[in-house]
């Protein structure tokens, strides 16, 4: 089994990932956490695990590592999910301080907790696949790619999954914004993510 009993999942990231989790008594947020969390706990009936939603909307990897300490290391996960990015383009933190903070930052988890990661790609900042405004994202999905190989992490490749749907759709939207996701893109992440960890599947 790849979750084990009494094991927590800790996510962090940006609004993509905090979904309004202040706002929900669970504080997970009506987000793809939320619906990962539902599916493990209904297709995982004889394990119970913690989730954790650990999102805070407009920050970049510069603002993970000033809570990094409080809200990771201090969590201690067995499992750590990252998703960040999108503001760092927008924001135009440059590729190498972006890869050097994600490193940095990996770094510590691995050497102070026992945590397991989970690593996603960025998703779009379009809606429109040939407007060239998701190529943009490209240089930090490269990072993600790199860094998550360096460190034996789970891959979730989300970027090309997004861009091929974007493609053949015909009259569906993922976002409300080009951005942030409504409930079909929030599917389409945590559908990504659970087939990632190879855990998709019929539900018992």
């Amino acid at each position: 089994m790849f979750f084990q009993q009494g094991q927590k999942i800790l996510f962090i990231g940006d609004s993509i990932t905090d979904s309004g989790r202040k706002e929900d008594p669970e504080g997970i947020g009506n987000g793809y956490v939320r619906i990962v969390g539902d599916y493990l706990a209904i297709s995982l009936p004889e394990v119970s695990l913690q989730v954790e939603n650990r999102g805070i909307s407009g920050e970049t990897i510069l603002d993970l590592k000033a809570r990094w300490q409080e809200d990771v290391i201090a969590l201690n996960p067995d499992w750590l999910s990252v998703s960040i990015g999108i503001n760092d383009e927008w924001k135009e933190i440059s590729l190498k301080q972006y890869r050097d903070t994600y490193r940095e930052l990996l770094t510590e988890t691995k050497s102070k907790t026992g945590a397991s990661l989970i690593l996603m790609e960025t998703t779009i900042i379009s809606e429109d696949p040939e407007d060239g405004k998701n190529e943009r994202l490209l240089p930090y999905n490269h990072i993600i790619r790199e860094v998550a190989k360096e460190f034996e992490a789970i891959l979730v490749c989300q970027n090309q999954i997004f861009t091929q749907y974007l493609r053949t759709q015909r009259g569906k939207v993922l976002t409300y914004d080009q951005v942030h996701m409504n409930s079909t893109g929030n599917l389409l992440i945590a559908l990504n993510w659970l087939q990632a960890c190879g855990i998709s599947g019929t539900i018992k």
